[in-house]
């Protein structure tokens, strides 16, 4: 009996470590490549904050590390995350000329000066026009956001009209707004944002078109001497937060579902905020510097935009080509970023 009942209580015990084992095998530690500084705004206000929900929502089976150094440069991420040298990753889609297109409806000039509107509408207008296009094929896509409006900086001399920018040179990020500077007559420098900072204190650049935070953030305030905000903004970019998918299928099905929740619009909004808010900062750290900051005036907004218009219906003409209508997204578009203004 004795012997019996000693079987029992080693069998229970083994047992009880093989469930603890299986516990311990349901917890999935992430990893995610970033390729800029911890405390830029979208590491240290999108990204980190979009992790603790992930925490939460999986009630701390899946946590997410970012690596200590990029698995590549900026341009290489979202193949980063694809290809499965990180499970996670965020970039620029513009930094990848002719490889995405359908996200390029975010981009145009005089979309609005809320990157949360923005964001949140973007999300919307993704899943509802441009996801069946499957541009983000070999991921599976948590998020897609915008920054806040894109703006004008320079070293040199104030800009208020179109003859201003002659002659300049400007550091840009890609996609639409390379565009856009050629349309103004400028000469366009296509850099990633991390290399600002080298380019315009080498003189290489003269400015760059950025949203007002990453003065800040690139630490270019004590390098640009004016700045010109245009109403509804000069240009925006396109970013992605993208999974591996291999990845993403080992998780149970109630953890995908807690990240789905917690990403998407929900992401759009931490993104967003995040965004907005680092402009009013960015706007405070360049009045702390003396930057010399003017808003374009309704001719100068007029100008530029019978300048850039030809951008969109072009965009418009190229995606029709391809079985979207181009011009039905862009309308969405504008009325729902209007329709999230209007909530906040």
């Amino acid at each position: 009996m004795f012997a019996k009942l000693k079987y029992l209580a080693l069998g229970a015990v083994a047992l009880g470590a093989m469930s603890l084992s299986g516990a311990a095998s349901a917890e999935t530690t992430l990893t995610l490549s970033s390729w800029l500084p911890p405390k830029h705004p979208i590491v240290e206000h999108m990204i980190e904050p979009w992790i603790a929900e992930v925490e939460k929502a999986t009630n701390g089976n899946v946590k997410i590390k970012i690596l200590p150094k990029a698995m590549g440069k900026p341009p290489a991420h979202f193949d980063i995350a694809k290809d499965g040298l990180a499970d996670i990753s965020y970039g620029v889609h513009g930094y990848q000329p002719g490889r995405f297109l359908m996200t390029k409806a975010v981009e145009m000039p005089f979309l609005g000066d809320s990157a949360t509107a923005s964001s949140v509408a973007y999300w919307r207008i993704y899943k509802k026009y441009l996801e069946k296009f499957d541009e983000h094929k070999g991921t599976v896509v948590l998020g897609v956001f915008t920054h806040g409006p894109g703006e004008m900086f320079n070293a040199v001399r104030p800009v208020n009209q179109l003859s201003d920018l002659d002659g300049l040179k400007i550091r840009v990020g890609g996609g639409v707004v390379n565009d856009v500077t050629q349309a103004l007559g400028v000469t366009s420098l296509l850099k990633p944002a991390s290399k600002s900072y080298e380019l315009m204190s080498n003189g290489v650049a003269d400015g760059v078109f950025f949203p007002k935070e990453s003065i800040a953030s690139f630490k270019l305030s004590k390098l640009v001497r004016y700045a010109t905000f245009v109403p509804g903004g000069l240009y925006n970019t396109s970013f992605f937060l993208v999974m591996n998918p291999a990845s993403f299928n080992k998780l149970s099905k109630e953890d995908q579902d807690a990240i789905m929740k917690v990403s998407g619009e929900n992401f759009a909004r931490i993104a967003g905020k995040g965004w907005d808010d680092a402009d009013k900062a960015g706007v405070a750290t360049m009045e702390a510097d003396g930057v010399e900051i003017t808003t374009a005036s309704d001719d100068f907004v007029a100008a530029i935009k019978a300048k850039t218009d030809p951008i969109e219906a072009a965009w418009i003409a190229e995606v029709t080509e391809k079985g979207l209508d181009g011009a039905k997204v862009m309308a969405d578009l504008r009325a729902e970023i209007a329709k999230v203004e209007a909530e906040q």
